[in-house]
């Protein structure tokens, strides 16, 4: 009998994102508008502390769940800018990125059968994760609220098989901010549910205007809700790999578990460098922010002049218009941009079947880069 691997395995194709990205080596004169990379370099004082960990050779293995010391950094953080806590002891563990720890959940929470809605459109690599795990994704449509998730609609979608549902809040690829009015509708609806809540809070730091509002912050839901966050978009420290679950603590033991045996811990020095990010360097996220919306706003109100419709982020960065006009599909339309007109984005239905007729544009570049891309794009358009 041919040796085989895990059929599952075998379905798992090169991303969305990445397929455009990759192909950028035949373009080398194309403007690449793909990638959700900051492009500021970690804090200074971040690196020295990663450095310093080096040179007093710690570098070794932490406790499975991290360094109490960064754990108790989590906390504080979050407590002091968003009036949630959890304990250092029991209810946080430090991951290798925020997808270790969405990995690390889904395989402690899903078995065959069940069944996990995500609002749509919605960053993809949720969904090869929970069907390795032989669950099932079912998506909730956003593209007609505004991509604001409704809890009417969402209710409708919830079964016997629903175990949990995931929202991403500054959201990727949209870039919206969920409103409160929102929230408070879906935890009034979901406190009673037995559903898992999972709330991927990477660009909480990414805010735009207002306070951002955690999912965490409501008391009724916490028996039930793992929030995930980490350290690569707000202090830039993408290739750090430092992620963070917080959960209840009796599910949290077994969430360590699950990670334990993926990785045993995540890297000592990385783990001392994300220490001072969220202490010494924590105003780091705020600086790049003031960058960050004088580029959305460039960015949003080009598009606008161009004849995209497009909904005005105030998270994340990234912007995601709509093509439905010009008659054709995201991927073709990204395509054709690419190779005629020089330009890099990447095709709304990478973010699921509801992302079609839309593309995402990073704006996580330089204004000239910004620049030059917006006027290829607009001289692409006038040649539909």
């Amino acid at each position: 009998m041919p040796l085989t691997i895990n059929p599952r395995a075998n379905a798992l194709e090169v991303p969305g994102i990445r397929k455009f990205s990759n192909q950028l080596v035949n373009f080398p004169n194309a403007i690449n508008l793909t990638i959700g990379q900051p492009d500021f370099p970690t804090p200074i004082s971040v690196k020295e502390a990663g450095i310093r960990a080096i040179e007093q050779n710690l570098t070794g293995y932490s406790h499975n769940a991290g360094l109490l010391e960064l754990r108790e950094a989590v906390n504080t953080f979050f407590s002091n800018k968003y009036g949630f806590s959890y304990d250092p002891q029991h209810e946080i563990v430090i991951t290798n990125g925020a997808s270790e720890a969405i990995d690390s959940i889904f395989r402690t929470i899903l078995v065959e059968g069940d069944e996990v809605i995500l609002p749509a459109p919605i960053y993809s690599g949720y969904v090869p994760v929970i069907e390795l795990c032989g669950a099932k994704v079912v998506y909730l449509d956003t593209t007609d609220t505004a991509f604001q998730p409704s809890a009417e609609q969402l209710e409708k979608l919830i079964t016997d098989k629903t175990k949990a549902v995931l929202f991403n809040n500054p959201s990727n690829p949209t870039g919206i901010v969920m409103q409160r009015e929102t929230m408070d509708e879906l935890v009034q609806m979901l406190k009673d549910k037995d559903v898992y809540i999972l709330t991927d809070e990477i660009y909480s730091e990414n805010t735009f205007s207002g306070s951002h509002i955690s999912l965490a912050s409501y008391s009724e839901i916490r028996d039930k809700l793992f929030c995930l966050h980490g350290v690569s978009k707000s202090h830039s420290m993408t290739g750090w790999r430092i992620g963070f679950v917080m959960g209840p603590a009796e599910i949290m033991k077994k969430v360590t578990l699950v990670h334990a045996y993926n990785s045993i811990c995540s890297s000592l020095p990385a783990q001392y460098a994300a220490i001072e990010a969220l202490t010494n360097a924590k105003d780091t996220p705020a600086e790049m922010n003031m960058e960050y919306v004088r580029r959305r706003d460039y960015v949003y109100h080009r598009l606008l002049e161009i004849g995209l419709s497009v909904e005005k982020p105030n998270g994340a960065f990234y912007i995601f218009p709509s093509i439905k006009a010009y008659g054709m599909s995201s991927f073709e339309f990204a395509t054709k941009l690419l190779h005629s007109g020089g330009l890099a984005v990447v095709p709304g239905s990478t973010f699921t079947p509801y992302g079609e007729g839309y593309i995402r544009i990073s704006y996580a570049y330089s204004m000239p880069i910004l620049v030059e891309g917006l006027n290829r794009l607009e001289n692409f358009i006038q040649t539909l």
